[in-house]
């Protein structure tokens, strides 16, 4: 297996080189990683070949190999997607705040890199260019640990990275990709203590919960999205089904889709026929609780249907007597990543909105607006839904802590 130690000492001293860059130097470096991207297209689509090969093989679904697969024109938008990182504000330097003391010391606390950010993913190849994309913008260095079914994608594309980076004249190894495909390699970057500032897993529940029971270093939980929509008894209904279509059925394979669909029983009667025959449309199959098959015809939902992340055009529907009721039961089930509620009553929405507990809480808004770019952070690295240091979308201000700065003339205490 790889040394994972000498690539977090590469990183290390990678990083501190990153550290001292301007943002006019990171551009530049960003914009020679897009052009070498698209200067080895004919390498990087020779070895997905390898990649798609082996997964039709194995029996890969059409949807999945459509996921792995590049063209031409998937790395030309890769590049493009890394040029528009350099139109992004930089947050490194920015003061945060200032503080003046009685005594004369001046205070500044200023963003700074995390230093070295560590990877894992199982996703498409383009995940490669975009998160060193964004720890170079940052100025961290990154190890990436991808998946196995694009290892030939994934080492191409960083690579070609590396060349980009010193052609420019920053070290390589602030962007390196860890060639191994086994759990173990996973699991040692996640034990890369004294070289790993921050871990990022992106994936679903399975590598989450790997990456935090074995991990030893900081982690950001990312990802899993079990989200809900409340229809309120004063729900516009017309409304309700837009939304409730849309956070299902626009792309059911994502972690802001959503999975649990709750109605007062004031409404549903009136409600549920019309989302049912919407939901059809959309090929979406509903398993109800007993008083929603009442209502509807459909298959009877099991508490771990309600548990489950379905990411498939398969829709959990409960009943609820109250909107306590909806919030237990969102409390019990929830990822934390996006709520939603439908109604037309203020104090209704403000009760919901100060009593969910969630990165992204909605009122009459779908729950597929949670995402770096429809925030308008430009881009993302991914959706945390935990409490310390990032919350929700992860643009590139999550990327950053920050450093005390202090200034004194001769002070001492």
């Amino acid at each position: 297996m790889t040394d994972l130690t000498m690539l977090g000492k590469k990183a290390k001293k990678a990083a501190r080189v990153l550290a001292t860059c301007d943002t006019a130097t990171k551009n530049a470096a960003l914009a020679a990683m897009a052009l070498s991207l698209r200067q080895n297209t004919d390498r990087i689509l020779s070895a997905n070949e390898r990649d798609v090969a082996a997964a039709r093989e194995k029996g890969t679904g059409d949807a999945l190999l459509d996921r792995l697969r590049l063209t031409a024109k998937r790395i030309d938008a890769m590049a493009a997607d890394m040029e528009h990182v350099i139109t992004l504000e930089d947050p490194v330097g920015t003061v945060l705040d200032t503080i003046h003391r009685p005594n004369g010391l001046s205070i500044t606390k200023v963003r700074v890199p995390m230093g070295v950010i560590g990877i894992i993913y199982e996703s498409r190849p383009n995940v490669t260019a975009d998160a060193a994309a964004l720890c170079i913008k940052t100025a961290n260095a990154v190890i990436l640990k991808g998946g196995s079914d694009a290892i030939f994608s994934n080492l191409a594309i960083a690579d070609a990275l590396r060349e980009g980076l010193e052609g420019a004249g920053l070290p390589a190894d602030a962007v390196q990709l860890v060639p191994d495909t086994d759990r173990a390699a996973a699991t040692a970057l996640m034990r890369l203590r004294g070289y790993v500032d921050l871990l990022i897993p992106r994936g679903g529940a399975a590598l989450i919960r790997s990456t935090v029971e074995n991990a030893t270093v900081p982690v950001i939980e990312t990802g899993t999205g079990n989200c809900h929509i409340y229809i309120d008894r004063d729900a516009d209904k017309a409304m309700g089904v837009s939304i409730i279509v849309n956070a299902k059925a626009q792309r059911p394979g994502v972690c802001n889709a959503a999975e649990t669909l709750l109605v007062h029983e004031k409404i549903a009667a009136d409600f549920l026929p019309l989302a049912a025959a919407s939901l059809e449309k959309a090929g979406v199959e509903i398993r109800g609780c007993e008083r929603t098959r009442q209502i509807i015809p459909c298959t009877p939902a099991t508490e771990e249907d309600y548990a489950t992340e379905f990411l498939d055009y398969i829709l959990a529907v409960r009943v609820v007597p109250s909107i306590e009721d909806a919030l237990s039961h969102i409390a019990a089930y929830s990822t934390l990543h996006s709520e939603a509620i439908v109604t037309e009553n203020d104090e209704t929405a403000d009760y919901f909105l100060r009593h969910v507990d969630a990165a992204a809480v909605y009122v009459n808004a779908s729950t597929r607006f949670t995402d770096g770019g429809e925030f308008g952070f430009g881009a993302e690295i991914g959706i945390s839904t935990q409490k310390l240091h990032a919350r929700g979308p992860m643009g590139l201000s999550e990327l950053t802590s920050y450093q005390y700065r202090i200034r004194g003339n001769g002070q001492i205490r």
